[in-house]
């Protein structure tokens, strides 16, 4: 069985894709609507709330778990990984590589305060980033709040704010896995622009452990079960 958390309804547009790579694997997906925004959070706060679902994963038996969250990879995985060393961690980044290996020019990274001013951005940026690249980082507080309490004039508001002031983007990154929700509204200010997030290569990388750890499954029907903690 496979466990997916994040802060309410973002981690949903990984849940999609993990279900198109892995089809009989069961999953738990556990909505932690009551914490939203994990961007809010500081460090020890977002340790003791991702460390309690993990315990939860743990008595319901499951050994791998999809943490379907920017700021929570970016500041939490480490901890995790080190607290349980007897459960396997995928963590969701920015998908900061695959909009540098397809050698876009001017790249716009959107997410949480939390994830773009954290270590995990910069370091992808300094490995990955091309000199002939420019990477601008747009922290959009409240945004993913916004997105979850479906607040379409504040979503309107925000994306205004921290859209308009670039020119000649060619690809946009979401940081944030709330942010596919409002893909149509992010691509009306770069209509040419490539839009990238970070659902397909979460799934593959989990389809890669199972496969390693062997322990995907090859046939039977797949249970998926949403549990929200609201």
């Amino acid at each position: 069985m496979i466990g997916i958390f994040d802060s309410g309804i973002g981690g949903l547009t990984i849940l999609a894709e993990i279900k198109k790579a892995i089809k009989h694997n069961n999953i738990i997906y556990y909505a932690d609507s009551i914490n939203n925004p994990y961007g809010d959070k500081n460090d020890k706060e977002l340790k003791i709330i991702t460390s309690k679902i993990v315990d939860f994963f743990i008595k319901e038996n499951i050994k791998v778990i999809v943490i379907a969250c920017n700021t929570a990879t970016t500041r939490c995985i480490t901890y995790l990984r080190e607290k349980y060393p007897n459960i396997i961690f995928i963590g969701t980044e920015p998908a900061i590589k695959v909009a540098c290996e397809k050698n876009h020019h001017n790249i716009l990274v959107l997410g949480t305060t939390a994830t773009i001013n954290s270590f995990s951005v910069n370091k992808l940026i300094k490995t990955n980033k091309r000199d002939n690249q420019n990477i601008y980082l747009e922290a959009c507080k409240g945004l993913a709040n916004a997105i979850e309490t479906n607040n379409v004039s504040k979503i309107d508001d925000i994306l205004k704010k921290h859209m308009s002031k670039y020119e000649n983007i060619d690809s946009i990154v979401l940081g944030c896995t709330h942010y596919p929700y409002i893909k149509d509204k992010i691509k009306k200010y770069y209509p040419k622009a490539k839009v990238y997030d970070s659902s397909k290569g979460v799934a593959k990388e989990l389809k890669r452990k199972l496969l390693e750890n062997n322990i995907l499954i090859n046939d039977g029907k797949q249970k998926v079960t949403i549990i929200k903690n609201a």
